[in-house]
């Protein structure tokens, strides 16, 4: 079998079967008012984060979710847009759509704002999204993207962009490696079946995101996963593994570069009352502005004791300029 055969073959099991603990999130990594998540489909969570960001989510925005698992995030994303076909969860192995199906329709007895009708599930993959071009407003993806080796992941970041309308969001949540994993995990296709030897690098993984023609990251939060411990996966030393929970955004790339935003600031301490770099950048003395990673690195360098510039916080909200 391929790998993606195996990662089928895989889910395929685990649907019919919930393997609670298969991934680093069992319950609902976001709490809502009013929303009550049956227990199946808390058990059948497999993520590694979330790609539910509320502030993403304004005026009931259609949505594309790839790789639909119990339905969890699907359900989370059709309570802010509540109306007929506003999520498409798109699953390319029949029993996990069978599983989703089951537990959305007990989510409509336990939710009375809550209609199967918000959500339709269509077989497909990522590859080959059943969906037109600029078609919806946001693309969502948990722990899935990770899989797949990286001509793949490229195929499916190309296939994620045809897909959203100019503006729209790609929200994932994938794990990431601290150093590249080495070759015989990486070839291990169980292992890659379930999150733990697919990883890309942190550089890596943007980059492919950029390449695949998004103008603008941002990061939402990134933390610990799992630890490949050098005695049970044969490495010489141990390798940690983060979850990187991602926006990007369908915008042209500046000729500059993309901007990625990972939680730095500049602060102006001059003498002036506020710095202006003449390219669109104004900071007040003593007040720290939000700025993406390239910009950061611009200030840095432009007036090095006059412009402090701070570490990545690994979560970024918006409100800052690139």
């Amino acid at each position: 079998m391929t790998y993606l055969e195996t990662a089928a073959q895989f889910y395929s099991e685990v649907a019919q079967t919930p393997e609670v603990g298969l991934c680093c999130v069992q319950s609902t990594p976001l709490q809502l008012p009013g929303l009550k998540i049956p227990l199946p489909m808390q058990e059948m969570n497999y993520g590694c984060g979330t790609t539910v960001h509320p502030t993403e989510l304004a005026n009931q925005p259609t949505v594309l979710y790839v790789g639909v698992g119990g339905g969890l995030e699907a359900l989370q994303f059709a309570y802010f847009s509540r109306r007929p076909g506003a999520v498409i969860a798109v699953e390319p192995v029949a029993a996990m759509r069978e599983a989703a199906t089951r537990n959305l329709e007990m989510a409509a007895q336990q939710n009375p704002w809550f209609d199967t009708s918000f959500i339709e599930i269509r077989p497909g993959d990522a590859f080959n999204l059943p969906v037109d071009d600029a078609a919806v407003n946001v693309l969502a993806q948990n722990c899935l993207f990770n899989i797949f080796e990286p001509a793949d992941l490229t195929r499916a970041l190309k296939e994620a962009y045809r897909v959203l309308k100019p503006g729209g969001r790609l929200q994932m949540s994938d794990p990431i490696a601290t150093s590249p994993i080495p070759t015989h995990l990486q070839q291990d296709e169980r292992l890659r079946a379930i999150c733990l030897s697919g990883a890309l690098t942190y550089q890596e993984y943007t980059q492919l995101i950029i390449n695949a023609g998004f103008g603008q990251i941002e990061i939402r939060a990134r933390r610990p996963y799992r630890l490949l411990d050098k005695q049970t996966y044969q490495l010489a030393e141990n390798l940690l593994l983060e979850s990187l929970d991602s926006v990007s955004f369908k915008v042209d790339i500046p000729e500059d570069g993309a901007c990625i935003f990972t939680g730095k600031t500049a602060i102006y301490a001059g003498q002036e009352a506020f710095f202006n770099d003449q390219a669109g950048h104004i900071l007040q003395r003593g007040i720290p502005a939000a700025v993406c990673d390239k910009t950061a690195a611009k200030l840095g360098d432009l007036k090095p004791e006059e412009i402090m510039v701070t570490d990545s916080t690994w979560h970024y909200d918006g409100g800052g300029c690139c």
